[in-house]
């Protein structure tokens, strides 16, 4: 197993040691799997192509440290739990070696129809354990896994199907496993060839299918999931995404098996059969780590607190946080309703394309602050920049968030075309990865995520963060959730447009703006003060919990005529609603 941080002074060294020294700090991390043949070079790499290999040479297959290596200590330890939707359901339990003959079998039936290594595998299927054993059967042969959210519409399944040019799917998965044998040798693979292509959301509506290999990936999922959750041997982790997103590849399947932990797959949503869904399955299940999205959080926080009062949860140590920083009322309400001010918050920062925590507390070791991812993991080196590209030194500073330094489980292309690739992450900066995000680095030298750069607005020549914006406004006691952007202003440059959802319904409108305006002037300043603010049923969201800006950006801007592709959206019926309702 890779090493794991014990204490703040240690992770100081660590991470110094990582920055000093990138290229062994990462060999001993890698040298503590299983490879068929060790490598030659750890390291070759340029932004500028760009064109990054770790651990060249060296040969193996992820699933033999996901399954195989641990048969002898943990065979009978219990793997996977599933958590069906309908809760009068009974749960589910697959152990070590269970999963590893699930996986061989349906390896096996692959096999059988005719898949062979390079070739594209679509999975298109709900949350439950098969979902897990086809990733980690696709990856077992050296096919390359491309899950489709089961949510999708069939046009958006389609088109990734296309661009992957995906070999096999859609076939019955009792009929093609019939009869398969419960072994099946594990395909000898290059550290650099790919295990999986994850499509993510583009602002021009084809979407992007983001490649991540075998040899960094293994590495670093496994280190950043023991380290970053502080995990202890035999814990339950429940981490609430979909497999069909990068946080579910990664910290479902890939992190957790990695370090032969026991993850919990749930197959409903937080509100199913009531808002009391969630602490119920922490309970029934002993949960040890919980991690999830600041949106169901504040969903349940908008439910009210009876839900949580009379449910103890003594097994809880850790809490996290992922996909969008969370605002302070909602940190404060996990930290006390949920953890009961004794399980610490980590507060993660990363991207599909880095696949894996790049910055975020280590559990029960950095001090937190809400709303602050606070420092880098070990071997991550972030940089804060202008618009020139010129590096921002020191703290209490804000900037544009690049990598300068690769790490294992960066991004490696986007699938059959490395322009865009190119284009999207390595072209913005000379010889720095862009993460397209913006920034704050506090007198602590914390880190706290102010969203897309696109999303910072530029009020009179004053840079406001979104997210800062929108922590403000759901202050307000009648607001659940808001999200803010710019739009073109005569006067000031961008004025703020705020779109609001409400507990109950509004009567006086002027008196609710004036409370708005004023809660965000006492947080924030005046300057601060939203424009326009709108009402509305919802906000459109992917799957994975992020605001679709963009279309609330258009609306703002009064151009509603091509709103770009709305297919990944969970709740796309709301947009109609809100051109409506544009102010």
């Amino acid at each position: 197993m890779t090493s794991q941080i014990n204490s703040f002074e240690e992770y100081k060294t660590e991470y110094a040691r990582s920055v000093a020294d990138p290229e062994g700090f990462w060999a001993e991390q890698a040298a503590t799997f299983q490879w068929k043949k060790p490598w030659k070079s750890v390291l070759k790499w340029n932004f500028k192509e760009p064109d990054i290999k770790w651990f060249l040479g060296g040969k193996l297959n992820i699933t033999e440290n996901v399954l195989d290596r641990h048969l002898a200590a943990r065979s009978k330890q219990t793997a996977i739990i599933w958590e069906p939707n309908d809760p009068n359901t009974k749960p589910g339990k697959i152990t070590y070696k269970q999963l590893y003959q699930q996986v061989c079998q349906f390896a096996n039936a692959l096999k059988a129809q005719g898949v062979k290594k390079g070739d594209r595998v679509c999975i298109y299927m709900p949350m439950t354990p098969e979902l897990a054993v086809a990733v980690l059967a696709c990856a077992r042969i050296g096919a390359i896994h491309s899950v489709v959210f089961a949510g999708f519409s069939a046009n958006s399944v389609a088109d990734r199907i296309k661009d992957a040019g995906c070999t096999v799917g859609d076939y019955w998965w009792h009929e093609i496993i019939a009869g398969k044998r419960k072994s099946c040798k594990a395909q000898q693979m290059d550290s650099e060839d790919p295990l999986f292509i994850l499509y993510t959301s583009g602002s021009t509506g084809k979407p992007k299918g983001v490649v991540h290999t075998h040899g960094g990936y293994m590495v670093y999922t496994e280190y950043t999931f023991r380290n970053v959750f502080q995990y202890q041997d035999k814990e339950i982790f429940w981490c609430t995404a979909d497999i069909g997103w990068i946080t579910g590849h990664s910290y479902i399947i890939y992190g957790p098996l990695l370090a032969g932990a026991t993850s919990l797959i749930f197959e409903g949503v937080p509100t199913y059969p009531d808002p009391g869904r969630f602490w119920d399955v922490i309970k029934r299940h002993k949960v040890n780590i919980f991690y999830t999205a600041p949106t169901a959080i504040r969903a349940l926080m908008a439910a009210g607190d009876e839900w949580v009062k009379n449910r103890r949860m003594p097994s809880l140590r850790v809490l996290g946080t992922v996909g969008e920083p969370i605002n302070e009322e909602a940190w404060y309400w996990y930290h006390e309703k949920i953890g009961k001010k004794r399980c610490p918050i980590v507060d993660t920062w990363w991207q599909t394309e880095t696949g894996g925590i790049m910055i975020t507390p280590i559990a029960g070791i950095t001090p937190t602050k809400p709303c602050f991812a606070t420092l880098p993991l070990p071997g991550v080196q972030p940089v804060l920049v202008d618009a020139n590209g010129t590096e921002i030194i020191g703290n209490d500073v804000e900037g544009m968030l690049c990598i300068k330094y690769p790490w294992p489980s960066i991004i490696r292309t986007t699938y059959g075309d490395h322009e865009r690739c190119r284009q999207n992450y390595f072209a913005t900066f000379k010889n720095m990865y862009f993460t397209g995000d913006g920034v704050r680095r506090d007198h602590d030298g914390y880190y706290r995520i102010i969203g897309r750069v696109d999303d910072v607005i530029n009020v009179s020549g004053h840079r406001i963060g979104t997210a800062e914006v929108e922590d403000a406004i759901n202050k307000h006691e009648d607001i659940v959730e808001s999200a803010v952007v710019g739009f073109p202003h005569d006067i000031k440059g961008q004025g703020i447009y705020a779109y609001v959802i409400v507990t109950e319904q509004i009567t006086d409108h002027a008196a609710f703006k004036k409370q708005v305006l004023d809660i965000v002037a006492k947080e924030i300043g005046p300057i601060a003060k939203p424009d326009k603010i709108q009402i509305v049923p919802g906000l459109p969201k992917t799957r994975s919990g992020k605001i679709m800006r963009r279309i609330f950006r258009k609306i703002a801007e009064g151009d509603t005529s091509n709103l770009g592709d709305i297919s990944t959206l969970l709740n796309p019926e709301v947009v109609e609603e809100i051109k409506m309702g544009a102010v």
